[in-house]
């Protein structure tokens, strides 16, 4: 713009002097055509490169690595283009590699059976991919944002104690056992973190589930074989009960019998550790829920009566047939139930209670709370708070509802209330 108001400047003096001298206009006019041949090779030299400089910044800037020049003919500002055009190839192929890379990324993630859980730099929840939202039983958008320490169930305590850049098993109900690390990586700069969950319920069960079986085949084998020898020869002694005297004999054959009694229990008591490693499978039929919950009652009403604990229903009206092996699960309901019954004071309930939709089974009490630490060891055999108890009631009912493949769960609410629930 500045250029063309100049040379309109010179036309118009250059005009001027055609009334006084014709050869200096031409010499005027002349020397402007020469100036503006000059002032082109100028800006093709200077200009032109400024502005193809400015053109590349602008695009780079804009993230638009596509904008390649042409030559120009001057070798300085050719091998600039040609500098420039390069670094544009090398930028776009490694923002495609590197969208490669973050989309397979992205898949692994998503597609990874275990659970990610990615952090921001203050330790809140950035992202979580589909089997983290499984196991935190919670959609991303329910916990994106949060801090660790508000995740759902037990997940927000058990998470935000985790020690940086080290891994812990966790049990936190009891039934499935996790791996859970967290692992440090560096994004843009800063050091950010991520969580994996990995479920290792069914592998530990599994050695867990060997390592008894072994134990208890021969404990139960060496325990049977001297029993029976020992009351084979303590009935021998009873023979001799006739020889004594008046004043030994009643002495003589009630240390007998306790003697017999005894092995006789420790047979029954090694039965009962014998019969969670032969549970066959099980032998499933469309069974009545409700006829089988009140078959139950009968069986147990006197004992709720003998302890002053009443017996509650809700049962929904809709229940569908439920497909089960029936001695097995009245095995189940038996043991839990008793349970409730063990652990709730005089005057306080068990309450039975079903849904039709989903099908559940909820049978819930007033009593004790199981506190965390309790709450990591319920199912594991020979666990057990009871001052006689042998630890084999809940890991017999743990085995049959793993064989049945129905999901369950025992745990204290924060109303105190202890539910036990069944998801057929």
């Amino acid at each position: 713009m500045t250029a063309t108001l100049l040379y309109a400047a010179m036309g118009f003096l250059a005009w001027q002097l055609l009334q006084y001298d014709k050869w200096l206009f031409i010499a005027c006019e002349a020397l402007i055509l020469l100036s503006l041949v000059l002032t082109a090779k100028l800006y093709t030299a200077f200009v032109r490169p400024l502005n193809l400089m400015a053109a590349g910044i602008e695009s780079i800037k804009d993230r638009d690595f596509s904008i390649k020049f042409l030559d120009t003919g001057q070798p300085e500002v050719d091998q600039l283009i040609a500098v420039y055009n390069q670094m544009m190839d090398e930028l776009r192929e490694e923002r495609v590699v590197q969208t490669e890379k973050h989309f397979l990324l992205e898949r692994l993630i998503e597609a990874s059976p275990s659970g990610i859980i990615l952090l921001d730099t203050h330790d809140r929840v950035a992202g979580v991919n589909p089997a983290a939202v499984t196991l935190l039983q919670a959609s991303g958008k329910e916990v994106v944002g949060k801090p660790l320490t508000e995740l759902p169930n037990h997940w927000g305590k058990s998470l935000s104690e985790l020690p940086k850049d080290a891994q812990r098993v966790l049990r936190p109900n009891g039934i499935q056992t996790y791996r859970c690390r967290k692992i440090r990586f560096l994004d843009r700069g800063y050091h950010r973190y991520f969580i994996l969950l990995e479920e290792l319920t069914q592998e530990l069960l599994e050695k867990e589930r060997n390592a008894y079986e072994k134990l208890i085949r021969m404990m139960s084998h060496e325990i049977n074989n001297s029993i029976g020898a020992v009351n084979s020869i303590l009935q021998s002694f009873s023979y001799f009960s006739p020889q004594l005297n008046a004043n030994t004999q009643p002495d003589f054959d009630e240390a007998l019998q306790v003697c017999i009694t005894r092995n006789q229990n420790l047979a029954g008591f090694m039965a009962n550790f014998a019969n969670v490693v032969r549970i066959p499978v099980p032998h499933k039929q469309e069974t009545d829920l409700h006829a089988l919950l009140h078959s139950i009652h009968r069986l147990m009403q006197p004992s709720f009566e003998r302890n002053s604990v009443r017996w509650e229903w809700e049962l929904t009206e809709q229940m569908p047939p439920v497909s089960l092996d029936v001695q097995q699960m009245e095995q189940v309901l038996i043991n839990v139930v008793k349970n409730a019954l063990e652990a709730t004071e005089p005057h306080g309930w068990v309450k039975v209670k079903t849904n039709a939709s989903p099908p559940q089974l909820l049978i819930q009490d007033n009593g004790k709370a199981i506190t965390p630490e309790v709450q990591e060891k319920l199912f594991s055999p020979f666990f057990s708070t009871k001052a006689n108890g042998q630890g084999i009631g809940l890991t017999m009912v743990r085995e049959i509802l793993m064989q049945h493949g129905f999901a369950f769960s025992l745990e204290t609410g924060s109303d105190g209330v202890t539910t036990f629930q069944i998801q057929f």
